[in-house]
């Protein structure tokens, strides 16, 4: 965030609109993992508005910038919960925090008043199912763990109708970590929808993709792959803390149009916030909101 923040203090009082001035903004901007395609939209932007407006002052930007930068974040809203059972698939690469990142969201929508129930259809490591065990204890949900070795898609299933009968209104699907190049394991979370589907209409009502804010761009990599292969309806970014630069919630945001709904900014339970596109720009110009 760091670099974002570098924004401000380029678009000071004083300092002349020229071509320096946007090569300046260029280089932040692609430093700061916002991306080449991205960036020269919101430059092409800014160029335009200075002309026609005249702009002689680069602290006359500064407002027009913000602007850019929500409207590009400003994607589709959030999946609103369904009445009844609503259910939501997390998927994503090893290490980004995912199982984590499920606690946290049930920790938020339990202070909600939903009855939560957690179900992992990570089948091959002994790891995952004792992790998400563990979480739903302390978070007090029951839990549905697959077996090692047993067919996550049947897992998802068990699950829909473990939640089904003690009535839950919402269950949180964890799916094993892989490689968002790995075809097999891609074509596994098909399966999983296509069974979830076939069991509870409508089923996955959400699929959350969980990235690592601090891998840049290659986020946006394991992006295209999951949102081509399974069809991802909002992305949950994590360690959005300080060591990453930030900018990458821009360049998703412009690439894929999918809301970026939640943001991980700690490690504690309760370190879980909606995205707010107008925030997290005030954030970058210091102005707090």
């Amino acid at each position: 965030m760091r670099l974002l923040r570098r924004i401000a203090s380029v678009l000071r009082r004083g300092r002349r609109v020229d071509e320096s001035l946007f090569s300046e903004l260029e280089v932040i901007l692609i430093e700061a993992d916002v991306g080449v395609t991205a960036t020269q939209k919101i430059l092409d932007s800014l160029k335009r508005v200075s002309m026609e407006r005249k702009f002689d002052d680069s602290s006359q930007i500064v407002e027009v910038l913000k602007e850019s930068l929500i409207d590009i974040l400003r994607a589709d809203e959030m999946v609103q919960l369904k009445p009844g059972l609503h259910v939501i698939l997390v998927v994503g690469v090893n290490g980004t925090g995912k199982t984590t990142s499920i606690a946290k969201l049930a920790n938020y929508y339990i202070s909600e008043g939903r009855r939560v129930m957690l179900a992992c259809c990570d089948t091959y490591r002994a790891a995952a199912g004792e992790q998400l065990a563990l979480w739903a204890d302390r978070l007090n949900v029951y839990a549905v763990i697959g077996q090692n070795g047993a067919d996550s898609a049947s897992v998802a299933f068990d699950a829909v109708d473990a939640a089904t009968a003690r009535g839950n209104d919402l269950l949180l699907i964890d799916t094993a970590g892989r490689q968002h190049t790995r075809t097999p394991l891609m074509q596994q979370l098909e399966k999983i929808r296509r069974v979830l589907g076939k069991r509870l209409e409508g089923a996955p009502h959400e699929v959350l993709l969980v990235l690592d804010a601090t891998t840049g761009q290659n986020a946006i990599s394991q992006a295209q792959a999951f949102t081509s292969q399974i069809g991802v309806t909002g992305i949950m970014l994590t360690k959005l803390d300080g060591t990453a630069k930030g900018g990458i919630v821009i360049a998703i945001a412009d690439r894929f149009k999918i809301p970026i709904c939640w943001i991980g900014v700690g490690e504690g339970l309760q370190h879980l916030e909606k995205f707010a596109p107008t925030q997290f720009v005030n954030h970058i110009f210091g102005v707090r909101s």
